[in-house]
């Protein structure tokens, strides 16, 4: 039994105060992390206000929880105490099921997020099954990988998924806690990397994230003056878009895929724009332990990090309302 010190919520929308809570025994495949950072998410926000009605009360938010392993289970294998791991969205599995043992545990039916209906990483401590405790290779930064274990993983496994090669041209839609990381990603991935913005501003930061190009679509004609140039467009923003322009701004076999959970309207894109050209309209979630020990690999070699704010893990609730304000840049880490 550990007694684990946390912030958190007691109803929806509710200030984050200190909170302590019990746990039971250590299960047999599962790993206790003293935690060292946390970066907050926007998936954070939305759990905290219970946007998407699975949260539980009082509320710990942290699911991109960077620290060192404190305890193993019995069971557990390829860790050891005091190895610097992260847990992400999710942290726990069934396994053996169809999903799980095709590499897609992320897709298990049974899989349980590190936030819901559990207590996450706004905490001295937090417990993962030590499938989803992934240990960070040398050359990242923890005070900065915790983003990478949520949003990197979000903006890198559409990459892999839908096939990008490093001779596409690509566009990333939205420059900010996510697209900042995809455009890193995808100039490193070797492509012609285009940035779409809806602010001027941002061109020149844009390119030193890694954009060779930006457009400015504000401009309703500069989608239009791109028609049929992508051969795949990212889109990581959380507002309806012009479908159609951003399909006709697709090569042929080109792939538009969007990671922006929070777009409720119902995406208007014509059928014949899909079927000339063969084009493909398509979401991403997550990705498997293998998937998030891959990018941090490729951030290694690449020296890929995000781009931070932090904060002290007691100035947590002036961190939720920076982010809620819109203005991290581009992600915020709370460190003990």
């Amino acid at each position: 039994m550990t007694t684990i010190n946390a912030w958190a919520a007691k109803e929806a929308g509710a200030k984050l105060e200190p909170f302590t809570y019990e746990t039971g025994e250590l299960g047999s495949d599962e790993v206790e992390v003293d935690v060292t950072s946390c970066g907050i998410c926007h998936s954070d926000l939305s759990m905290l206000n219970n946007e998407w009605g699975m949260a539980k009360y009082p509320f710990v938010p942290g699911h991109e929880v960077i620290g060192t392993v404190a305890k193993i289970g019995s069971a557990v294998k390829g860790l050891k105490e005091g190895q610097t791991v992260g847990v992400g969205w999710m942290a726990h599995s069934c396994l053996h099921c169809h999903q799980c043992l095709s590499g897609e545990q992320h897709h298990c039916p049974e899989a349980i997020g590190t936030i819901v209906g559990r207590h996450g990483g706004f905490a001295d401590k937090v417990r993962a099954q030590a499938a989803w405790t992934v240990p960070l290779p040398d050359g990242i930064t923890p005070e900065e990988a915790g983003p990478l274990f949520c949003g990197g993983v979000t903006v890198f496994s559409p990459i892999v998924d839908y096939g990008v090669k490093p001779t596409d041209r690509v566009g990333v839609v939205g420059i900010g806690g996510l697209g900042h990381m995809a455009l890193k990603f995808l100039k490193a991935w070797g492509c012609e990397v285009w940035a779409f913005t809806t602010s001027p501003d941002k061109e020149e930061e844009a390119k030193r994230l890694g954009a060779h190009k930006v457009a400015n679509t504000r401009d309703k004609e500069a989608l239009k003056e791109l028609a049929g140039k992508f051969d795949f467009i990212l889109s990581t923003v959380n507002v309806p878009l012009p479908y159609g322009d951003y399909i006709g701004a697709l090569a042929p076999r080109g792939r538009f895929v969007t990671v922006g959970a929070m777009v409720s309207e119902p995406m208007a894109v014509p059928a014949f724009s899909l079927i000339a050209g063969a084009k493909l309209v398509g979401g991403s979630d997550i990705g498997s332990p293998a998937r998030i020990a891959t990018m941090l690999e490729f951030c290694a070699r690449h020296g890929i990090a995000p781009q931070t704010e932090t904060y002290p893990m007691d100035k947590v609730n002036e961190a939720m309302a920076h982010l809620e304000e819109g203005k991290a840049r581009y992600r915020i880490v709370l460190t003990r």
